[in-house]
């Protein structure tokens, strides 16, 4: 009877462990190193965003103080008014009565009307700050739109990747960078434009 032939197989089961975790461990290795650069994009993204937000908070609140104080100057203007007819119409009841009225009623007729105007300028210009502020407070709004669906994308990216360490599959793990690259593009877009 011939011997047997004995083949060492714990060392091969050794050397093919070797090899998978060399192989597996190079990938999570990469997986580790996107997951962590999309973790970093993540947080200067939803940074951007918070600070985008309360940017557009403060100019929101600004534009609402200056409407409220162009208001008041046109409520002011209007009063004007009033007071400039009602000096306007006792010159008119002195005329009437075949008098003339007296030279005090025409000069307060003419400064109300004159301080009319200046109350209308700065009313004007109150409204033309509001508008300013309100423009560049929807603008930011719009970056903070976009920061946002970056934060969500990256928070997407970086499940897959987790996803993909776990699978070990490099088909996840490209379309977590795949991902990743997409909400960079987002994460620039607003950046370009200013």
């Amino acid at each position: 009877m011939p011997e047997e032939i004995e083949i060492d197989t714990d060392s091969l089961r050794e050397k093919i462990d070797e090899q998978r975790e060399k192989s597996g461990g190079s990938l999570l290795r990469w997986i580790s190193l996107t997951t962590a650069i999309l973790a970093a994009l993540a947080a200067i993204a939803s940074l951007k965003a918070g600070s985008t937000v309360n940017e557009a908070l403060v100019l929101k609140t600004d534009a609402t103080r200056l409407q409220a104080q162009a208001s008041d100057q046109w409520a002011y203007y209007q009063a004007k008014g009033i007071k400039g007819a009602v000096a306007q119409s006792e010159i008119n009841t002195w005329q009437s009565a075949g008098k003339a009225a007296p030279p005090g009623l025409s000069e307060e007729s003419r400064r109300y009307v004159a301080q009319q105007d200046s109350i209308s300028k700065r009313a004007t210009a109150l409204e033309r700050q509001r508008d300013e502020k309100s423009g560049e407070a929807e603008r930011l709004l719009s970056q903070h739109e976009i920061f946002a669906a970056a934060v969500a994308l990256l928070q997407i990216s970086i499940a897959l990747g987790a996803i993909a360490a776990l699978a070990s599959s490099r088909f996840v793990w490209f379309g977590s960078v795949g991902l990743g690259a997409v909400a960079a593009v987002l994460l620039l877009v607003p950046l370009l434009r200013r």
